[in-house]
Order: structure tokens, then sequence, then C-alpha cells
């Protein structure tokens, strides 16, 4: 089992949900079914939403990635923690949130340079844990 992957990827999977719902109430209060209307709270509902799109699937395979190959860590529940606020910040910024889309934004392009960054160098660290058993580096049960 992998689960910070298995968490940070349900969570998102409701935060998805819940950014999908935002967008709904918008296009129902506005009347608009397809597009946007020029509606500016629509625009950047959906806006909001498909950030997080654009963003989450990266974060969670490199999440699970790094778990599967050096185990459970601390440092990877607390990105996948980061992340998750990011991204709850990035949209209630995008309402007016002072400072939201700001935080959210840069958390999420730190996570995504640090994780990238560390995956892409663990193949060749010297005595890294790449290529050795996830399941070893967790705890039994």
């Amino acid at each position: 089992m992998l689960p910070i992957t298995l968490m940070t990827a349900g969570a998102a999977a409701i935060l998805n949900l819940w950014l999908a719902m935002r967008t709904g109430a918008v296009r129902t209060k506005a009347k608009v079914s397809i597009g946007d209307g020029g509606n500016e709270m629509l625009i950047r509902r959906m806006r909001a939403h498909a950030n997080f799109v654009e963003y989450a699937p990266f974060i969670i395979i490199l999440i699970g990635l790094l778990e599967f190959t050096t185990g459970t860590s601390l440092w990877l529940w607390i990105a996948g923690a980061l992340f998750l606020l990011a991204r709850v910040a990035h949209p209630l910024g995008m309402d007016g949130l002072p400072a939201g889309r700001m935080i959210g934004t840069l958390l999420t392009f730190a996570l995504l340079l640090g994780l990238g960054g560390y995956a892409v160098t663990l193949p060749f660290l010297p005595h890294s844990t790449a290529g050795t058993s996830a399941v070893s580096a967790m705890p039994a049960g």
C-alpha cells in the first residue's frame, strides 16, 4: 500500500468535485450551460478548476513514484498536505481571498520543482533506495 499517495489522490478527487460543484453553482446562477457566457466569476471558477486538473496529476504521480521508490516518509506526507492546502488556497484566491492565488501557485510550483528534481536525480544518487522494494521500507501490517 502507498498510504501517502492513496490519501493525496483521494483528497484530490474530493477537491476536484468541490471545484466542479463551485463552477456548476455559478453556471446555474448565471444560466450559462456551455462556455463562460462572459461571466467573470464563471471564468474564474472554470480557470481555478482547470488549473487544478493541470497540476494534480503530476504531483500525485510524483508522490506515488517517490513513495514506491523510497518508501513512506514524513517529508512526503508534508508534500502531500502542502499540495492539498495550496490547491484550496488557489481557488479561494481566484474568488478574492488576499494572497490565496499567489500562495497556492507558489507552493504548487515549489512542489513540482522539488518533487520533480528529486525524481530526476534519485536514480543517480549514491546509496539511494532506487531499485529496492518499497514494501521493505514500509512498516509491516
